[in-house]
Order: C-alpha cells, then sequence, then structure tokens
C-alpha cells in the first residue's frame, strides 16, 4: 500500500482433472470519509445506530484496459481498478470464466489506485512493484537504523520486532514537516494526534531521538496561534487532531480539544534533550515551549485555581478532552456522570513534569536561571496543593479521578493513578497505597491494568474507557513503578503485556477487554480496535527500557541502568545493541542477573 494498492490472487487446480469454473471479484467504492466508516463501524452491526453510508458510486467498465473506473458523483475523487486478466462485467464486479488442467494456475493482479483528476493511467503494475520495492527498501533502512535486541525471553524479542514494524507502517511524512513522525493508528488515526504523537515519541526514544525530534517540530508548527472556539484553540496549545480531504469537512481540519497535549509536548522536548544533550533543539524550540508553557497557566487553568481543566466550546467537539475522551469516561464511584469543567487528575501530573523539565533546561541552555527558580517553584505548589485537592481516603485511599465542575471528587478508581508514578507528582507517603490499589484485583486484570475498577458501578469490561485494557497506558504505569522503586512489580506487568502481546500475533492493539485472566485463558480482542496503534506499538519498547532501567545522564554524557538488584532468568542474555543517545552506540545486556552498559556494539 503506497500511492495506490496491489493485490495479488492466484488460483491454483490442486485435482487431477480439468476444472471449469467461474471466478468473481466484487469491486466497489462509495468514497465515505474515514470518520464517517468509523462512526458505522462502531455501531457494531446495530442497524438501528449505525448511521448511513453512502451508496456505491457508478462505474464503467473499458474491456480493452480492463479498468473499472469508479467516479465520486459528489467531488472530484475517482478510483481505477485495473486487472492483468480479461473479465466480464456483471453487476457488482467482473467475472473470470476458467479453465484449469490438473496443477495449472491463474494469476491475477489487481491495481486500485485513487486519485483527484483523470491522471494518466502509466504501468500500474510495473509502478506499484517498483513502489513496494521502495517501500521495503524504507522499511529495511528503518530496520537497519534503530535497535536490535538479543536473547533472553522469545517472547519478548518477538513483542520488540513487531513493534518495529508496526511503527514503522505508521511512520508518516507531509510537506509540512521536516522529518517523518508517527501517525496516531491505523485505520482510524493515520494522521497526527498531538496526545499520541507525544507519548509514542517518549516510549521510542530508545529506538533513537528522530521520531521525538519529527513530533516536536510538527507539534509546534501546528501549535495554535490565536483564540477560536470553533475549534477549542487558544495561542500556544498543541493540537489535538489533524484530519484532510473529506474528513476534515465531516469533522476539523484541525482541532485542538484536548488539555494534555500541550504539557506532553514540554515533557517530550525535556526527555528528548536528556537523551541527546541537543542545546540547537531546546534553543529553536524555545518560543513554542513558552507559549505552550503561558497555554497552561492562562488558557488551561480556566478558574485560577492552580489545576488545568476543559470545558467544551466548539460545536461537535469533545465533551471530554483528556486521554479517556469518550463521552462517558469521566464517572463517579456510583456511576454518575462528571460535569465540566473537568481537572483530570493525569493531566496534573504531566504539568508537574512539563514545568520540572522546562526549569532544568532553562538553567542550564536558555541560561534563564529566574525563569528556572519560578518554575520549580510552582510545580512544588502544584504537588503540595494536588495532594490536598486529589486525594480520597475512603476505600483504602487513592486519587480521584478528576475534580468536577462544584470541586469535587470524581472519585471511580481508575487507571490515571498510574500516569502520576511516572510523573512524579505523588508524595512520597502516597507511593505505596497508590501501587496498592493499581495491583488490586479489582484494577488489575492479570493481562495488564483496567481502565476502571472493577468493583466500580460503571465498570464495563468491554467499554472503550470504563473497564478495558490499554496496553500504553499500563505501560506507563510499569514505568512508574519502576521509577519509584517497585522493579518486581514493573516485571510483573510488562511480562503480562507481553504474554498478551502473544495473543495478538505479536502486534499489541489499542485496547483489549478487561475480564480477568482467570476468566479466559487469552486476552478477548475489542471489535474496533485499531491494529497497529502507535501507542500500543511503543509499549514493548518502553517495555525493554524500563526492564533494564535504561536512563540517560546527561551530565555524563552516558547511559545507565537504574536496575539494583538482581534481574529474573527470562531476562538473562538480553542483549540490547545500538541504542543512540548522545551521538554514540550503545549495548546494554543482562549477564549474571546484572545489567551491564558499554559503548559500542
Amino acid at each position: 500500500v503506497g500511492t495506490g494498492m496491489q493485490e495479488r490472487i492466484a488460483i491454483r487446480n490442486e485435482s487431477m482433472h480439468r476444472l471449469d469454473f467461474e471466478a468473481s471479484l466484487e469491486l466497489a467504492a462509495d468514497f465515505a470519509d474515514i470518520i464517517s466508516v468509523k462512526l458505522h463501524d462502531f455501531a457494531l452491526g446495530d442497524p438501528e445506530n449505525a448511521p448511513d453510508l453512502p451508496p456505491a458510486a457508478p462505474s464503467t467498465y473499458d474491456e480493452v484496459r480492463r479498468q473499472l473506473l469508479i467516479v465520486d458523483p459528489v467531488g472530484d475523487l475517482r478510483t481505477r481498478i485495473v486487472l492483468s486478466q480479461d473479465g466480464r462485467l456483471h453487476e457488482g464486479g467482473v467475472t473470470f470464466d476458467l479453465s484449469l488442467d490438473p496443477h495449472e494456475r491463474w494469476d491475477l493482479t489487481v491495481d486500485v489506485v485513487p486519485s483527484l483528476d483523470s491522471e494518466t493511467d502509466g504501468e500500474l503494475a510495473e509502478h506499484l512493484s517498483d513502489e513496494r520495492e521502495t517501500l521495503g527498501d524504507v522499511v529495511a533502512a528503518w530496520t537497519l537504523r534503530v535497535p536490535r535486541v538479543r536473547g533472553g525471553w522469545e517472547s519478548l524479542r518477538r513483542a520488540f520486532d513487531r513493534s518495529i514494524a508496526d511503527l514503522a507502517a505508521l511512520r508518516m511524512r507531509t510537506g509540512e514537516f521536516r522529518r517523518p513522525l508517527f501517525a496516531a493508528g491505523m485505520p482510524w488515526f493515520m494522521t497526527v494526534f498531538g496526545r499520541d504523537t507525544a507519548i509514542t515519541s517518549l516510549q521510542s526514544l530508545l529506538l533513537g531521538p528522530e521520531p521525538a525530534i519529527g513530533a516536536l517540530d510538527a507539534l509546534a508548527e501546528l501549535q495554535a496561534q490565536t483564540v477560536d472556539p470553533a475549534i477549542d484553540a487558544e495561542p500556544g496549545k498543541i493540537v489535538h487532531e489533524v484530519r484532510h480531504g473529506r474528513a476534515a469537512e465531516f469533522w476539523f481540519p484541525r482541532y485542538y480539544g484536548s488539555i494534555d497535549s500541550t504539557p506532553l509536548f514540554l515533557v517530550l522536548l525535556a526527555e528528548t534533550w536528556r537523551w541527546t544533550d541537543d542545546a540547537t533543539l531546546v534553543r529553536r524550540l524555545r518560543e513554542p515551549a513558552m507559549l505552550a508553557l503561558e497555554w497552561i497557566d492562562r488558557h488551561g487553568d480556566l478558574d485560577g485555581d492552580g489545576f488545568v481543566e476543559y470545558a467544551r466550546r466548539a460545536d461537535g467537539g469533545l465533551t471530554n478532552q483528556s486521554w479517556k475522551d469518550s463521552g462517558d469516561s469521566q464517572r463517579f464511584h456510583d456511576g454518575r456522570f462528571a460535569d465540566a469543567p473537568i481537572a483530570p487528575v493525569e493531566v496534573q501530573g504531566y504539568v508537574y513534569d512539563a514545568k520540572l523539565g522546562l526549569a532544568e533546561i532553562a538553567r542550564d541552555v536558555w541560561r534563564e536561571p529566574e525563569l528556572a527558580e519560578r518554575l520549580e517553584r510552582e510545580a512544588a505548589d502544584l504537588r503540595a496543593a494536588f495532594d490536598k485537592a486529589f486525594w480520597v481516603e475512603e476505600r483504602g485511599g487513592f486519587f480521584a479521578l478528576a475534580l468536577d465542575g462544584e470541586k469535587k471528587h470524581v472519585d471511580a478508581r481508575c487507571s490515571n493513578m498510574g500516569h502520576l508514578l511516572w510523573s512524579g507528582i505523588v508524595l512520597p507517603e502516597r507511593v505505596a497505597p497508590v501501587v496498592d490499589q493499581l495491583l488490586s484485583e479489582s484494577l488489575w486484570s492479570g493481562w495488564g491494568i483496567r481502565t476502571m475498577a472493577s468493583d466500580e458501578a460503571a465498570y464495563n469490561p468491554i467499554s472503550y474507557h470504563n473497564g478495558t485494557v490499554w496496553p500504553h497506558d499500563t505501560s506507563l504505569t510499569a514505568w512508574g513503578l519502576a521509577r519509584h522503586g517497585y522493579p518486581e512489580a514493573a516485571r510483573r506487568v510488562a511480562r503480562a503485556l507481553i504474554e498478551a502481546a502473544a495473543h495478538f500475533d505479536w502486534s499489541l492493539p489499542e485496547v483489549f477487554a478487561g475480564y480477568a485472566r482467570d476468566e479466559t485463558p487469552f486476552p478477548i480482542a475489542y471489535p474496533t480496535a485499531a491494529r497497529p496503534q502507535a501507542w500500543a506499538a511503543g509499549t514493548p519498547i518502553l517495555l525493554v527500557r524500563v526492564l533494564l532501567g535504561i536512563e540517560p545522564d546527561r551530565v555524563r554524557q552516558r547511559l545507565t541502568s537504574n536496575v539494583t538488584d538482581e534481574l529474573p532468568s527470562w531476562l538473562e542474555g538480553l542483549r540490547v545493541e545500538g541504542v543512540r543517545a548522545f551521538g554514540r552506540n550503545w549495548t546494554v545486556a543482562v549477564e549474571r542477573g546484572r545489567v551491564t552498559i558499554a559503548e559500542g556494539v
């Protein structure tokens, strides 16, 4: 798949007798935009809830050129389908009359090429074959540049290798952006999503800095410059989603309805700098970084209470604007919906992390010590205020999912707490209760951490955000567990995710059902999950980093490991070769239960 699609079909007579038969190929196009297709698909076959898709567009068949031309009746789109064999047109497709002797084979090549005008045909089959080879070369080049995992647990190696292939498939480049970056996922999200792009880039820094730098450049270019309530935009806000073509007409060309993309942009900038010590990068992005910081303090905090919150202004925009952005995700313990403005718990952690990271950059690169001191002071104040406002003493103690418009605890117990461990905003005395909650029977499914605890009123193991398991969500919790001195818990979480990947051909999906592992012998697929999905594909990459404790030491210009205990036998012999940091290659290995790091391959 590139500028077109080529499919090769082979039919072989494996019998001892001559066979005469018809083979028919159904061919149609309706030119529906991807968002309409998604809404139709998400109805899960319910005809009452499924929005209508356009009817099949009219077509004409050129028998001489073996070409079916399908023309969009309401626009300038067209689809050409070129066949390598003669056939006869019938309603809905083409039929081939075949006579095959024993062991004789018949081949058909189908080239599908969308276009905006009556472009010349050219030699399509040759063109698409060449393009496939070119794309293969691009993937091969990418594979050669990223680290290689050898030895150790085979399942971990296979999941890592599949993630490399999935991320390669999701790399995209448009004329606006200087470097490739990761699209959010197939088939629904083959575009820039601020939150997804930032988190995937954070997960995959082990692969090298280029995707992260590409993401930072793209998000900076797409940063809002003006107040526009029609798209939920304010100056400095990082884009939520970009759409093109008919999907942009149905939705928005650019939409800014997410409040976590902006602090995550700053978190990514700081983490990329820690891996590269690239002062040029952070100087070049100083202006968008400061605009993002201003958005957090001025526009993100709607009522001046020190917390970032959201309230939709755009007609047709998202009701919920954190990562759990489905309309029913913000729920109280008794199942009631929370009313906006809503301050999501994990976003406050992102802001805390962003301010500390930017303070480090301000002091060491921008040479602005006053700014650094201000940001560190604001982060400390936020941490204290956050604990007071979000902590719930009941049910063993936990952080609320959010604060609602009346500053009440949205008190469902959810996976969002795990992000707080990653961001570092949790006070030391709260860490143990949070870990206990995350690994409790109600939140831990055995395959991952449920988005909502199973004893909450709104829990549903196949609800998009109210009981399912999202691999990226669980991976960030594993990272947080490791950062807070819970290595065995982090390994337990990481191993479960990799074991789940084995049931999805090693390609973790966007989301899967939250049924307990002792209820089902394998993780239950979510019907409409995207796969590959960028931050799901980034999960095994991050887990390798977490398991080996790999961290950059910018001051000493080297990689280090924060693992201090003996690693389990299933990691023995694991080697990660070609990790790039500070412009050099590194090899990280497990030898006799300990992590060793050496420069070179």
